[in-house]
């Protein structure tokens, strides 16, 4: 066996997002003699999906709402493939944690003049039950709960990756994490009594796309090279409204958020005409997958503008209103050359979400004992497709509930176990896979992965379409294979990180073809 650095700890949580700050802070909370640590790919409170939420959170509080009508609306979305015990838990747990956002951990969201907490339109829903921080929501929350987490005394390792999930040497129970230490280069095993897999998604395989790069659906790849199930994952969410800024930015893809269509945004073609009423009948306001589907119609028909995409409208509302009301919108359009409020941005649909993801209990416990998984990186609440506001409810509300569940557990179950030898070496050889060959350009790679996810395994797909994904996936994970990086510095080595992230895009990206091409029927998201 390799000699490398080791760590413990009681509780390791993997992510800085909503999901894994608030799996710390309850854990933390509900147990305060237990050593909590944050593992996290890039600095906490600055990375992460949670903080590029722009929409808010979905959650029944007026009166005339209901958790069962935000209940229905949710099942109705994931087209009834939804675990009903999950997504029952999400629109009641909901409404506690809102509260809890606010009143423990400091969160401040909009307010009606009366002083009741204001809520916005969103598409998909039959109420106005979004709540929101202008249009910068994701920002509010991470602020928030980073603050609190620096403030309680839970341990950090910032700018390490996680590369391999560990069984114990009976293959028992889950033994540790290897991570790697970006700053240095140097490969760590934490040994923890409980893990939380908080990683998020990050459809980032796709050509147009909202995360960051550094996003690579890396918990999920984890997850399934330690023997876990995953469901859902034909099921990729595609935002309707993803900014086309030109190929030479990363703006390219990131998006304008679902509140503008709620609010009455229309979305145009290439000829300046409106055209979702062709398609469905709440027009602009139907769920993500149908405007998506539709857009993407449009653009296949010869109706896109010149630059490739469509286009969002908004200074039919005054543009003095879209100016006050989505402040952040408004900004962002400005700094890539676009008049939001008064003219025209053109947009073009983008993969957003990873619907789909590890199989796992309310309490959120997996088949892995001393595993548990939320937020992104998880499947069953949403199914078919989520709601614009339902991502960050799932997060933070199985965030907290994970951490509470790993309070009660460690002290009872919970133990320091030595990894399987073997397993370890295996995922020691492939980090260092690549520094064994020759070093070749990874941007071909990318840009091959991208165009082949984006054409055959997309918005719309057909057999033929996914035979053809599968082969080129193949083809790519071979030359993955025999593509080297320079390891002369290994400390902040920008294509080893590249290298891994293929590594986990490819993998995750063939379980989409097969997903897609086992369900042979058209359901929300997936469309065949």
């Amino acid at each position: 066996m390799t000699a490398i650095e080791r760590r413990r700890t009681d509780i390791l949580v993997l992510g800085s997002g909503g999901a894994g700050l608030l799996g710390a802070l309850h854990a933390k909370q509900g147990n305060p003699s237990l050593t909590v640590t944050v593992a996290v790919k890039g600095l906490l409170g600055k990375s992460g999906c949670t903080r590029m939420v722009q929409g808010g959170y979905n959650v029944a509080l007026a009166a005339e709402d209901s958790a069962e009508r935000h209940f229905m609306d949710t099942l109705d979305g994931g087209k009834w493939l939804n675990d009903q015990d999950l997504a029952w838990t999400l629109v009641t747990v909901a409404q506690t944690r809102i509260r809890e956002l606010e009143n423990r951990w400091g969160c401040f969201f909009d307010r009606n003049p009366d002083g009741t907490i204001h809520q916005k339109a969103f598409a998909g829903q039959t109420f106005d039950r979004t709540v929101h921080k202008g249009d910068l929501t994701g920002i509010e929350i991470i602020n928030r709960l980073a603050e609190q987490t620096w403030a309680r005394g839970i341990e950090r390792m910032e700018e390490h990756r996680a590369l391999a999930l560990l069984p114990s040497r009976d293959a028992s129970r889950l033994a540790g994490v290897l991570l790697l230490d970006i700053r240095t280069g140097s490969l760590i095993l934490v040994q923890a009594k409980a893990v939380l897999l908080a990683t998020g998604g990050g459809p980032t395989m796709y050509t147009y796309h909202t995360p960051s790069g550094d996003k690579s659906c890396d918990g999920m790849a984890m997850a399934l090279r330690a023997g876990l199930k995953l469901r859902d994952m034909e099921m990729v969410q595609f935002h309707p409204t993803g900014v086309l800024a030109g190929p030479g930015t990363r703006m390219t893809g990131t998006i304008i958020e679902e509140g503008l269509r709620g609010a009455g945004g229309h979305l145009l073609n290439g000829a300046g005409e409106r055209f979702m009423h062709r398609y469905d009948p709440r027009g602009e306001r139907a769920t993500r997958d149908i405007v998506s589907r539709s857009m993407y119609r449009e653009m296949l028909a010869g109706r896109a503008g010149p630059e490739g995409g469509l286009y969002i409208e908004m200074g039919h509302l005054g543009p003095a209103n879209v100016r006050r009301g989505f402040k952040g919108m408004v900004e962002r359009c400005a700094d890539m050359g676009f008049d939001l409020a008064a003219g025209r941005v053109p947009v073009v649909p983008t993969a957003h979400y990873m619907i789909g993801g590890v199989v796992f209990a309310p309490d959120g416990s997996t088949a892995l004992s001393c595993l548990f998984a939320v937020g992104e990186a998880t499947g069953g609440v949403h199914a078919a497709n989520c709601l614009g506001g339902n991502g960050v409810a799932n997060s933070t509300v199985f965030g907290g509930i994970a951490g509470d569940t790993m309070a009660a557990w460690v002290p009872r179950h919970g133990a320091i176990e030595d990894p399987d030898p073997a397993a370890l070496d295996a995922a020691l050889a492939l980090a260092h896979a690549p520094f064994a060959r020759r070093p070749a350009p990874l941007p071909p790679i990318r840009d091959a992965l991208h165009a082949l996810m984006w054409e055959k395994a997309g918005i719309l797909r057909d057999a033929a379409g996914l035979a053809e994904a599968a082969r080129g996936l193949e083809a790519l994970e071979a030359e993955l294979d025999h593509t080297g990086v320079d390891g002369a510095s290994r400390a902040f080595n920008l294509a080893w990180g590249d290298w891994l992230n293929l590594r986990s895009l490819l993998l995750v990206s063939r379980v989409i073809v097969a997903a897609a091409t086992a369900r042979e029927e058209s359901r929300g998201a997936h469309w065949r």
